[in-house]
């Protein structure tokens, strides 16, 4: 074991390796049929990536990025303006003073998540150390990281959702894939799907896909009370793995909902925490063990917060699977994260497709039976494709519009 750190940077052997320059460069990826996904009301028809590259004065350059959903171009904004001129002439190994968790928007926290995350990129290089490596306490940490299939967002209750939803859990058990979490199909309003109706697909899922095969519910905006009395005991009867953010976890009785949530459920874990960017978010709730797993993404927290808060997690006994729906630049810090701290489970993969995971990339991370290995190269190990901003330019706007099946109807556009 290495010795006790305040934070993830120290003891790191400091060189003279100074900023030149921030550049954040857009991308989208934009789909020619329907949709690339849908949920509830919407059609998500492109992809958006936030590449951040911090280059210096030794030729060393980070690459990483912020959450895309605060939107690309606003996040090159936000760094071009405050950012870049904050930080040009400062040494990378000050990354943790520099730049953790400095934000105070949404914006704000994206952006300085992107620079985070890539300033550990160009750390990891200058000493010629893969970033898990560096976050570990551990003298020879694993660089197996365990992937659950994340799907479950394009079957429509109007249209055979069942079959949808219950082949798409076999594609991923016959591709090596232990774990499958899956949201709540289009639409709940519309096709006037009900709790009991619910409960029946769950069984005839969990009969398809055998015992030990684990299912994971994500979020829709039951009521508390049927959430307690009639979703818990059928989770937990059909063994399912985890129940994710089952009630809103912000208000004065978030933490008790999910205590009592948890309570109700003894042998189903519940996470949560995918909004949040800071420790001090996630203390109480995994020292109450209102949250068993907790969520937080590095394209909000950066590198050196969420090694924060997998300490965090780490000292209430609970573990650290981050949420991770979007592209590549993304994926390389959250699987860095979970192999880096002591509470790292398993991580998060979406399956929709979406070419800017991993095509950007030249030798892209290797997945085989729901195990992905990181390299053992310098940084996240990873180099970006020559024609990148040629093949996926960016195209501004929203990622998602209304499902026009729905048209003129008062169908909520998410969780409906």
């Amino acid at each position: 074991m290495r010795e006790a750190r305040q934070h993830p940077a120290q003891g790191l052997q400091r060189q003279d390796i100074k900023i030149t320059d921030i550049q954040v460069t857009p991308l989208s990826y934009t789909h020619d049929g329907e949709y690339l996904w849908r949920c509830g009301g919407l059609y998500v028809w492109k992809a958006d990536a936030a590449l951040v590259q911090v280059f210096t004065d030794q030729g060393v350059v980070g690459i990483a990025e912020g959450s895309p959903y605060r939107g690309p171009d606003r996040l090159k904004q936000y760094t071009d303006r405050y950012i870049r001129p904050l930080l040009l002439g400062a040494n990378i190994f000050d990354v943790d003073l520099l730049t953790n968790n400095q934000g105070h928007n949404s914006v704000a926290e994206g952006a300085w998540a992107g620079v985070n995350n890539a300033l550990w990129d160009a750390i990891g290089k200058a000493v010629d150390q893969p970033v898990y490596k560096l976050l570990s306490d551990e003298v020879s940490p694993s660089n197996q990281v365990r992937i659950y299939a994340s799907g479950g967002v394009c079957h429509a209750w109007y249209d055979k959702g069942e079959e949808e939803l219950i082949e798409e859990a076999l594609r991923y058990k016959a591709a090596g894939y232990d774990t499958f979490k899956f949201r709540n199909g289009t639409s709940w309003k519309h096709s006037g799907m009900t709790m009991e109706q619910y409960i029946v697909v769950l069984e005839r899922l969990r009969e398809a896909v055998g015992p030990e095969f684990k299912l994971v519910l994500e979020k829709f905006p039951w009521p508390y009370e049927q959430i307690l009395k009639e979703l818990c005991p059928v989770l937990e009867a059909l063994r399912f793995y985890w129940f994710e953010e089952p009630v809103e976890h912000t208000g004065p009785v978030a933490l008790e909902q999910h205590l009592a949530i948890n309570e109700a459920m003894p042998s189903v874990m519940v996470s949560g925490g995918e909004s949040w960017w800071n420790r001090y978010q996630v203390g109480p709730f995994v020292a109450a063990g209102a949250m068993n797993i907790i969520q937080t993404d590095a394209n909000l927290s950066g590198i050196t917060e969420g090694w924060q808060i997998g300490r965090t997690i780490h000292e209430h006994g609970q573990m650290y699977c981050p949420h991770n729906w979007v592209g590549g630049l993304t994926t390389i810090a959250n699987i860095h994260l979970v192999a880096g701290v002591p509470c790292g489970h398993m991580c998060e993969l979406n399956q929709t497709y979406n070419p800017l995971k991993w095509e950007i990339f030249k030798d892209p991370y290797p997945i085989e039976n729901g195990v992905l290995t990181i390299p053992d190269r310098p940084g996240y190990g990873v180099e970006l494709i020559d024609d990148l901003e040629e093949r996926f330019p960016f195209v501004a706007g929203s990622y998602c519009k209304p499902n026009p099946i729905f048209e003129g109807q008062d169908v909520p556009l998410w969780w409906s």
